[in-house]
């Protein structure tokens, strides 16, 4: 129950939403979700065969850049870290490491890992899986950023600088 509270988690909060508490139910959620959904390979794909093996090279590719933005998101984050959209009250604005490639590298982690699977298996199911990701984590992000922009005077400047979950893209 303590990390729970390090990260910011109340029962008021979990009663009012105050610090995006929904968000973090609704990510649990949806990866869920993503995780046990049934995979559609529609005939088509079967042309791919051929090429099965590029496309298998390049989900590797995608899955080692979203563990690499997991696990050094994660490092990065330290003690600033929590689920929550919300900062943490005593955490640090981060813009090293990871986060001065992308502002939110765990959900890009996330979306890349999700992107990986689609491709391994060649799922439209899990394409449309990870559009529903992004779009989630794009809102969670956008609601996060109202917050650390409150929190933080230089955020505006480091939104400038860094794309919020595509690095150089969006």
């Amino acid at each position: 129950m303590k990390l729970l509270t390090d990260w910011g988690f109340t029962r008021a909060g979990w009663r009012s939403n105050q610090h995006g508490e929904y968000w973090v139910l609704a990510q649990a959620f949806l990866i869920l979700s993503f995780v046990i959904l049934p995979i559609y390979q529609p005939a088509m794909l079967g042309e791919l065969s051929k090429l099965i093996y590029f496309v298998w090279a390049i989900a590797f590719g995608i899955g080692l850049v979203a563990a690499v933005f997991l696990l050094k998101g994660l490092w990065d984050l330290g003690d600033s870290l929590t689920p929550l959209p919300y900062p943490k009250n005593n955490g640090q604005l981060v813009q090293t490491g990871v986060y001065s490639v992308v502002r939110h590298p765990l959900y890009s982690g996330v979306i890349l890992a999700a992107l990986s699977w689609t491709m391994f298996v060649l799922s439209l199911s899990h394409l449309v899986g990870t559009a529903i990701l992004f779009t989630f984590f794009d809102a969670k992000a956008s609601k996060e950023e109202a917050w650390l922009i409150q929190r933080y005077l230089d955020y505006p400047d480091y939104c400038q600088r860094v794309k919020k979950l595509i690095p150089k893209m969006y």
